[in-house]
């Protein structure tokens, strides 16, 4: 913000100067009339180089000053990206201390009529929050993406109506776009869209649903994308980010 800013005050400087710079000085009203038009020449020369600096000065930090605004404006997209992923973080974290807080601590074993235990539907919550944490550590912690995305892909197949099925298929959507597999990806976003209507991440995945429909050379998907993150969620990061890209378009 220092730099812009002193870089905006010496274009003010540059451009005063440029206007108010005085003539030279010479006298023009003695000698013959090819004196004096000989010293008007060269004033008049002297004037116009001295502009032609000052041009060139003020173009240059012209250039400094779009400089200094594109890297504004990408640090301001970085930052984001990076509250809305710090947002996704603690949503997945709030989430699995609900689902701990509301599991039972030590519930007896009951039978049916059948004989079956009612133990297996607790060993099948059980086996499917190991399966999705074990989906989410590989991103979160190991940083291992390429075994994530199987991960996700058997987690959606054994679980498909699970509660985190939406989270599952947002995550997928993500790993397979940034492999730059937009029409995966663009299966997975497109699931939680329709089938999540009220999922935290169905804005963000609108989103990235242009960006897959830009890539595959379809703008006017995209445009129809965008301007619905404007409409369903005017008040959200996605929809800034939309914004841009509408006006990018």
């Amino acid at each position: 913000m220092i730099k812009r800013t002193f870089a905006l005050s010496l274009l003010s400087v540059y451009g005063a100067a440029l206007f108010a710079a005085p003539a030279p000085v010479a006298d023009v009203t003695s000698g013959s009339n090819d004196q004096r038009i000989e010293a008007l020449e060269r004033m008049f020369a002297t004037r116009t180089e001295a502009q032609h600096r000052l041009q060139q000065q003020l173009d240059v930090m012209q250039q400094e000053v779009n400089e200094l605004r594109g890297s504004i404006e990408l640090h301001n997209y970085q930052l984001e990206r990076i509250l809305d992923r710090q947002r996704e973080l603690y949503a997945e974290i709030d989430k699995r201390m609900s689902n701990l807080s509301q599991a039972p601590s030590a519930a007896p074993i009951e039978t049916d009529d059948n004989g079956s235990s009612s133990a297996n539907s607790a060993v099948l919550s059980e086996n499917e929050n190991e399966a999705y944490d074990k989906a989410v550590n590989l991103i979160l912690k190991d940083k291992l993406y390429d075994q994530a995305i199987p991960a996700f892909q058997s987690f959606l197949q054994t679980y498909p109506n699970s509660s985190y099925a939406s989270n599952a298929h947002y995550w997928l959507g993500q790993l397979l776009f940034n492999k730059q597999d937009w029409a995966g990806a663009s299966g997975q976003f497109q699931a939680l869209v329709t089938n999540f209507p009220d999922s935290s991440k169905r804005a963000d995945a609108i989103l990235k649903l242009g960006i897959t429909e830009i890539e595959r050379a379809n703008s006017a998907r995209a445009k129809q994308l965008w301007e619905q993150v404007l409409k369903e969620y005017p008040n959200s990061p996605s929809s800034k980010l939309a914004e841009k890209r509408l006006k990018n378009l």
